[in-house]
């Protein structure tokens, strides 16, 4: 290895060491893996959960233990000025911290509701495009100026934009508009070195889909036999994939749609 390698090296994990990673929506399941996966390689975590807060000091305390730093916050991305209050959420558990650069911002949070389109409230789906859609673009946009240049985005999407599911038709709307900003977003801050993708998982064992698949071994079957590698997806599988987008062997990778499904009905 080269002199320039090692320097090359070095300055990696200084940024890493002085930058801030937030992912929303990071209490459990996939948010969950995501930061801890990121604490290991070394960002300072900012673990964003909605009410949960023992479920995110757990996240904290468990990247702490293993040699990280992470802190917690509250926001509530239903709230019409999200941009605003999460990021003033932000600042107050921050701190100290609050005037270190942002190098990566995984935007996770959502949530689903159940219902083919016949029996859709349109409640329900105001709620659900604001905190799996809008949301993240007022979030990004407030961020903009502590984006550090040359830092990540990543989008969470699902694996239902490619293969389709009635009976989340909301969610899988809500989930296309990420992916649609996803890539004029990469357009616009391409210009900053900064990289945006977003990833499609599958069907994945988190506590969001615990109610139908634990324990319910025909739906663990059904899941199974559709995918290429023979498995249901487990929270690392897809932290693995954000992590890499977010770190610098990520940085010719910008605009991408990645599936992230184990190969579902290829």
């Amino acid at each position: 290895m080269s002199d320039t390698d090692l320097r090359d090296i070095e300055a990696l994990d200084a940024r890493k060491s002085d930058g801030i990673a937030v992912v929303t929506g990071a209490s459990r399941g996939i948010g969950a893996a995501i930061a801890g996966r990121l604490g290991a390689d070394g960002y300072t975590v900012a673990v964003h959960y909605r009410q949960d807060s023992a479920a995110a000091a757990d996240v904290v305390e468990k990247i702490t233990a293993a040699g990280g730093t992470a802190f917690s916050f509250a926001a509530d991305l239903a709230e019409p000025d999200t941009g605003t209050a999460f990021w003033a959420s932000y600042d107050a558990a921050a701190g100290a911290l609050r005037d270190v650069p942002v190098r990566v911002l995984v935007n996770n949070a959502g949530v689903v509701v159940n219902g083919v389109i016949e029996e859709f409230a349109a409640e329900d789906f105001i709620r659900q495009q604001q905190i799996n859609a809008t949301a993240p673009f007022l979030i990004i946009k407030a961020a903009l100026p502590r984006l550090a240049n040359g830092g990540h985005v990543v989008n969470i999407s699902s694996g239902a934009t490619r293969v389709p599911i009635p009976g989340i038709i909301g969610y899988t709307m809500t989930k296309g508009a990420l992916e649609a900003l996803t890539l004029p977003l990469a357009q616009h801050l391409g210009p900053r070195g900064i990289t945006v993708n977003a990833v499609r998982p599958g069907t994945t064992d988190t506590d969001m889909n615990a109610d139908w698949l634990r324990g319910n071994s025909e739906a663990m079957a059904t899941v199974v036999a559709s995918r290429a590698l023979g498995r249901v997806g487990e929270p690392a599988d897809i932290a693995d994939v954000v992590t890499f987008l977010a770190s610098h062997d990520a940085r010719w990778i910008t605009g991408q749609i990645i599936d992230a499904t184990g190969g579902e009905r290829l």
